[in-house]
């Protein structure tokens, strides 16, 4: 099974909720409104996948967590 490394840019963050949505166990929003990752396993790698995609502004950044590969954006 896949598992992440998760980074958030906050500072592109549209604090629209919808990572915690799509992976509710995985995101969360603190309470000054960040949001953060509270567990790195803690939904299925394609439900953490699909939450990335969903984030318009491409704020959430996934790389495998054994090989360091950048998943989610792909690099052009």
């Amino acid at each position: 099974m896949t598992r992440y490394r998760i980074t958030i840019d906050s500072e592109n963050c549209a604090l629209d909720r919808l990572c915690c949505e799509e992976a509710p166990n995985t995101f969360d929003v603190d309470e000054e409104g960040q949001t953060y990752v509270m567990d790195p396993e803690g939904d299925p790698p394609e439900y953490i996948k699909l939450a990335a995609k969903r984030c318009q502004m491409q704020a959430i950044t996934l790389h495998d967590a054994e090989t360091g590969e950048q998943v989610y954006p792909k690099r052009r």
